[in-house]
């Protein structure tokens, strides 16, 4: 995956961040060294082990980090699991990932607990260390949220009042100061947050988008295929098979009228080979037309499409088609589009049951699909300023209707199920 435009602003802001801190640092370090009291070996003391947990923690981030990508790439690389090994194995490996999230957060939690407790050590060392509040509250922010990053901005906004207060005297510049730092930290780290959150939408978006494209690109490859085969069987049906079928007619005739003939044996012969290449011809018009509509007929690949879908999903499909038999191009698309209906219905409804149905109306061909299950706010979807990956899955269909001449209608609200149809001229059908 490529890494997102906005890689580089977040980059530059956590280096930004890092060299405030450390830079702040050093001040505390070089005041306490040009000043020298009774507390400074305490003070350099304190600001290196200040230094010392920040830096851990910065490169303990780097490599949390670095696993997902490293992950990923291991399982690009290695060989696919067979389906049920893979089923056997993702439960565990869903839990192994939430403990190991768990964890992560428990070290961050523990680390932003022992850099507040430094940073208070160093507080009542040194007034300087009240400058390091500033960037502490963007690390506090980043790692608690933002409602419990807040109430600690604001303890810790206190913290740094007080500090000041017992080192120089309480005055109104003294609690202004950290309260105008806490807000401008709020304000960044809310924007921040947000600029993060529209990257990871972004990059979702582009995700699907890809993934849409290959999909169509697939779909169109297979459809471009299918129709080949089709029209190849179709030639081959009319122009070969028809042929021997006559020349077996004829010989078989000519064999009557002379059964006695000088020549019978050879007609026979011939008619026995015309048979035979018949029967081989039909056998390759049979393998170009689809596996799944072997037979052409369009209801027993619903039926056996319903079977498998019930037998590994538990989603009970029941198949209702009234329609004459169709052409091999209008079955093999129906076919596909009720495959991509039934696996979003699998995937994201939640249904129970769900039906299939086909009729020649007065509107021409009408195909629907329908289910019982959750379904979704279809005309807030579609007033939305960003389609939802859910709606990406239609994208093949409505091209393959189109392509059809007919039309598409969906038909969905919340919690009452949601209705695929679609509509082809009868010219198409017929």
């Amino acid at each position: 995956m490529s890494p997102s435009a906005l890689t580089p602003v977040f980059v530059g802001l956590r280096t930004g961040l890092h060299v405030l801190l450390f830079g702040l640092l050093a001040l505390v370090a070089a005041r306490s060294l040009l000043a020298p009291e009774p507390s400074t070996p305490a003070v350099l003391g304190a600001v290196a082990l200040f230094g010392v947990t920040y830096a851990l923690g910065i490169v303990a981030s780097a490599r949390a980090s670095a696993e997902p990508v490293a992950r990923a790439e291991r399982a690009a690389s290695a060989e696919p699991v067979a389906g049920a090994e893979r089923v056997a194995s993702a439960e565990p490996g869903a839990r192994d990932e939430r403990a190991a999230r768990f964890e992560r957060r428990r070290l961050r939690l523990l680390w932003l607990t022992a850099l507040t407790l430094e940073w208070m050590l160093l507080l009542w060392l040194s007034r300087e260390a009240a400058y390091l509040v500033f960037p502490l509250f963007f690390v506090v922010l980043h790692v608690l949220g933002r409602r419990a990053g807040m109430l600690a901005v604001a303890a810790m906004t206190a913290v740094a009042v007080i500090g000041l207060g017992l080192h120089e005297g309480w005055s109104v510049a003294g609690v202004i100061g950290p309260c105008i730092g806490a807000g401008v930290a709020v304000l960044i780290g809310l924007g921040y947050a947000a600029l993060a959150k529209e990257a990871r939408e972004r990059e979702a978006l582009m995700r699907e988008l890809l993934e849409t494209q290959a999909h169509l690109v697939a779909t169109e490859r297979e459809a471009g295929t299918l129709a080949e085969r089709a029209r190849l069987a179709r030639e081959i049906h009319d122009t070969v098979a028809q042929g021997l079928a006559s020349i077996q007619m004829l010989l078989h005739a000519a064999e009557r009228a002379d059964p006695e003939g000088p020549g019978v044996g050879h007609i026979r012969l011939a008619r026995e080979t015309a048979a035979a290449d018949l029967a081989e011809t039909r056998r390759f018009i049979r393998e170009l037309s689809p596996p799944d509509l072997d037979g052409a007929d369009l209801e027993q690949a619903l039926r056996r499409l319903g079977e498998a879908t019930t037998a590994a999903h538990g989603l009970r499909v029941d198949v209702r088609a009234s329609a004459h038999p169709l052409p091999m191009p209008v079955q093999t698309a129906l076919l596909r589009i009720a495959q991509g209906a039934l696996a979003n219905v699998t995937q994201h409804s939640g249904a129970r049951r769900a039906t299939i149905t086909l009729d020649e109306t007065d509107a021409g061909l009408v195909f629907t699909i329908a289910d019982d299950g959750q379904g979704f706010d279809a005309d807030a979807a579609s007033r939305a300023a960003r389609p939802s990956s859910d709606s990406f899955g239609l994208v093949a269909t409505r091209d393959r209707v189109q392509q059809l001449g007919g039309t598409l209608a969906l038909a969905s609200m919340a919690g009452r199920g949601t209705t695929l149809t679609v509509t082809l001229p009868r010219e198409v059908a017929a």
